[in-house]
């Protein structure tokens, strides 16, 4: 795991709407998602509440690393990449039922490890 550059930390700060989280299939079929649960776990990974994933869920666990955009409110874009952990317990998973709304199953904690990270097309790390 690396540790995800300042610029990411602090443009997270400003984060705006929701992020967008692209898997890929054992066939290499692109899946992408918009989830407005997730947080920034630490400075290596960024966790997006499992509470309705399908096709998400099942390229995790084929192994599929991803990529998470997100929006800051002066409308930077940034991107980091990695592999995902599928957490069902543990320290992670219970962080993540911590903020996640009651209203949704929170049903686990997708951790996003980052490896990359790019503002626009700029590669950060």
């Amino acid at each position: 795991m690396s540790t995800l550059p300042k610029t990411i930390i602090e443009a997270w700060k400003s984060r705006k709407g929701p992020i967008i989280l692209a898997t890929v299939d054992g066939e290499g079929r692109p899946n992408i998602i918009y989830a407005s649960c997730v947080s920034m776990y630490n400075e290596e990974s960024i966790v997006v509440a499992d509470n309705y994933f399908d096709k998400t869920k099942a390229n995790i666990h084929g192994g599929s690393r991803g990529a998470l955009l997100f929006m800051t409110e002066d409308d930077k874009a940034f991107q980091v990449k990695g592999e995902i952990e599928y957490h069902t317990g543990g320290p992670v998973f219970e962080d993540m039922k911590r903020w996640n709304p009651e209203k949704h199953p929170g049903h686990a904690a997708a951790a996003l490890n980052v490896r990359e990270a790019y503002n626009g097309a700029e590669k950060l790390l």
